[in-house]
């Protein structure tokens, strides 16, 4: 039996170190965190402590790096090179991360004779929580093969897309479907609510029409945290092939003005305002100027 480690157990690792706690397929699942506290709720789970990133890699099969920005990736991946870890042992990123940045992390993991595999995820905290997070993966077959057990633990779908940094391209097209149904489901919730609709029976409708989205489904949870980092990369990765982009070069700029706030407004207050305009509402047939 495969020993887990994950690295990162915070809103998100902790649910999903849960999950492979629960399968009971592994004969032990590890817990690091720079957060003594997060450790020790894991510990009270059934996970195991692992004080230090070098003992981690000594002890698992397979490593979750569960973390939010390319430079902790980096970090995490680079202690763990130089550490003397067990040979083959594959470390999974699932942070929404560069392509480039996971090719880089996998050089620097092949000095420990560590593998890769790039498997951000889908579905957020609800999914972590319940276990049904979707998997964007990429790598070789034999690293994903090994990885997957993992991997399925907290997934609803494991999805192999290809070469290592696949994975990291399936979640920016997700990504950049999920920003421009964010800016469309406002704009048009807005021209209804001009129009004395009530905008959450409008959403409720539109759920129901061939224009449902599975944004707009969530909608009252949305968050524009990573919207900019999302974009940047979505444009960077379309610069490197030079394919133009117009529609979506529209909505990096957008999206920068868009704040969660603005989501409230609109379904919860008799308020009306967007890009600065405050507007006033009014039946078909009647004027607001």
């Amino acid at each position: 039996m495969m020993n887990v480690g994950f690295v990162g157990v915070g809103a998100m690792g902790n649910h999903m170190a849960g999950h492979c706690i629960k399968s009971g397929k592994f004969k032990d699942v590890y817990a690091y965190d720079l957060s003594k506290a997060a450790v020790n709720a894991m510990v009270k789970k059934g996970a195991k402590a692992s004080g230090s990133l070098k003992h981690l890699g000594s002890v698992c099969d397979v490593i979750i790096i569960m973390v939010g920005y390319d430079d902790q990736v980096r970090q995490v991946v680079s202690d763990l090179a130089k550490s003397k870890p067990k040979k083959g042992t594959v470390l999974v990123i699932t942070a929404t991360s560069h392509p480039d940045m996971i090719l880089e992390a996998a050089a620097i993991a092949k000095t420990g004779g560590l593998k890769v595999v790039d498997a951000p995820v889908c579905f957020g905290l609800g999914g972590a929580k319940n276990g049904t997070l979707a998997s964007m993966v990429g790598g070789s077959k034999a690293d994903v093969k090994k990885a997957t057990p993992v991997i399925e633990c907290y997934s609803r779908a494991v999805h192999h897309l290809g070469a290592l940094g696949c994975g990291e391209i399936g979640k920016t097209v997700n990504n950049m479907l999920h920003w421009v149904h964010s800016l469309a489901n406002q704009e048009v919730l807005l021209l209804a609510k001009c129009y004395g609709i009530d905008t959450q029976k409008m959403r409720e409708t539109l759920l129901q029409a061939p224009g449902r989205n599975g944004t707009l489904e969530e909608w009252d949870g949305t968050r524009f945290t990573w919207h900019e980092k999302d974009m940047d990369i979505a444009m960077d990765l379309a610069q490197a092939r030079d394919l133009p982009l117009p529609l979506f070069g529209q909505v990096d700029q957008l999206i920068k003005f868009s704040h969660w706030k603005q989501i409230k407004e609109l379904l919860y207050s008799k308020t009306i305002s967007f890009l600065g305009r405050k507007l006033k509402a009014a039946p078909p047939g009647k004027s607001t100027r």
